[in-house]
């Protein structure tokens, strides 16, 4: 993928403020402090594109980023969003504000009738967290299409993240019959960053196919 332009569009608390629904849209969600703004900085070339923070729950609105981009050389530019989503996790909030957060986030993702994929960031340093996996265990629940990324694969030897890997595949299969696409990533070293991209190019393609009906 060739990126000509990305640009910040808005911050939203609700995404019924969100811009007009009319091309394809890719979310990332992940715990505060999983290297959500990194990767898309990452994957966009952009380095503060995202703002990046060490203050877990820094991310407190719905963010929109407006992209231009070619499949290749000589291919039709195509726009799309890119979309920034509160962490969710142990972010020091109060109570109050993580319920509404949480509000927020499910209301986007339940109904942003453009949202064609949510990629789930995963700390790929730590062994499999129950909420990680009962927030991936929701996404089911409502039929909402997702990947799991896991981050700050430089951060740890390729044999403790390739076990950590397994290991979350291996709690998912506890309840999934068929796993979601999973992707391994360091924004330091950009690692994965041509699969990511790749399949973004691929769902792309696939949305501009639908009748304008369905997009």
């Amino acid at each position: 993928m060739i990126f000509h332009k990305a640009t910040y569009i808005i911050s939203s608390p609700d995404h019924k403020d969100a811009p007009k629904a009319d091309r394809p849209e890719y979310a990332f969600i992940g715990r505060s402090n999983v290297g959500k703004s990194s990767l898309i900085n990452m994957l966009t070339g952009i380095k503060n594109l995202a703002k990046t923070s060490s203050t877990p729950g820094k991310t407190q609105l719905i963010n929109h980023f407006a992209i231009e981009s070619r499949a290749k050389e000589n291919a039709p530019m195509m726009q799309w969003y890119l979309v920034d989503l509160p962490g969710y996790g142990f972010a020091k909030v109060s109570a109050s504000s993580r319920k509404k957060w949480e509000k927020m986030i499910e209301e986007y993702i339940r109904q942003r009738e453009n949202l064609v994929n949510l990629y789930v960031l995963i700390d790929s340093r730590h062994k499999p967290q129950e909420l990680d996996i009962e927030f991936v265990n929701k996404l089911g629940a409502w039929n909402v299409p997702f990947s799991i990324v896991f981050t700050k694969a430089d951060k740890e030897t390729q044999k403790v993240v390739s076990a950590h890997v397994k290991a979350f595949a291996e709690e998912m299969k506890k309840t999934w019959d068929e796993l979601p696409p999973i992707f391994v990533t360091s924004a330091e070293k950009y690692l994965g960053r041509k699969e990511l991209l790749l399949m973004i190019s691929e769902m792309n393609k696939e949305y501009l196919k639908k009748p304008k009906e369905e997009q």
